[in-house]
């Protein structure tokens, strides 16, 4: 069963950035290959990542159920949809890609989200590591697509509503009794003594503060030139601080 790490927090808060830099390190320990799972339906991991993707999850299943893609002959819809999501991996170096896409019809994910689930289980015999990048907002906790995890990353600006938002997260979680083993807070975006001036809102959250993550203009010019963020040289300020997270968290 693979280790299992999955990133959720409001909108803007460097949840892609975390879970890009987050299997750049894994890989560079030797620790791959990586499942990667992009479940934002604004997905850019594989931007984040350098990888070119041909079929998301939703655009497989709106051809299917438009049936653009008539099934084959002695195939069941289920049996098909798994084959196809199966040929919709993308593929890096040591690192394998699923992409989830926009909502298969109007703000519904049901059946995509189970398929997900489903697939992940099935897959997760196959990688050392999975590492998921959830949508904003808390609607992934209630549908219940982030279970079994063994780390939950909440991600948070340096801002007080920003913790705040995070604390709603670590409510959810608990409230919905998800299956998850360890939750960390990473406040993102950080400049001198923000964290500081934050303490008092992040005490009330009740989530353990595992790492900060400053503001480096490498990360915006890499956005800005479109470049792959596990480029980013070794001596970058978030790629230390997202290597620290791991050491502290004993991923690494």
């Amino acid at each position: 069963m693979a280790f299992t790490i999955a990133i959720a927090g409001k909108g803007g808060t460097g949840k892609t950035t975390l879970a890009a830099l987050l299997i750049r390190q894994l890989i560079q320990a030797g620790k791959g290959p990586v499942l990667a799972v992009d479940a934002d339906a604004n997905a850019n991991l594989h931007e984040a990542l350098g990888i070119e993707v041909e079929d998301t999850i939703a655009d497989i299943m709106a051809r299917i159920n438009n049936n653009l893609e008539p099934l084959p002959a002695g195939m069941t819809k289920d049996q098909y949809v798994a084959f196809r999501i199966h040929q919709s991996l993308a593929e890096g170096d040591e690192v394998d890609l699923l992409v989830m896409g926009g909502p298969e019809g109007p703000g519904c994910y049901c059946y995509v989200n189970n398929l997900v689930r489903g697939f992940m289980q099935e897959l997760s015999n196959n990688y050392p590591f999975v590492v998921m990048d959830n949508e904003a907002g808390l609607e992934h906790l209630s549908r219940r697509t982030t279970q079994n995890v063994d780390i939950l990353f909440v991600t948070s600006d340096a801002s007080a509503r920003g913790i705040r938002s995070a604390g709603r997260v670590k409510e959810l979680v608990e409230s919905l009794a998800l299956e998850i083993k360890k939750m960390y807070l990473v406040v993102t975006k950080v400049s001198d003594g923000s964290v500081e001036a934050l303490q008092e809102e992040i005490q009330k959250t009740g989530l353990e503060l595992i790492g900060a993550v400053p503001q480096d203009e490498q990360v915006f010019q890499y956005d800005l030139q479109g470049r792959p963020l596990v480029e980013l040289p070794n001596d970058s300020l978030v790629v230390a601080a997202v290597t620290e997270i791991m050491r502290k968290t004993a991923i690494l």
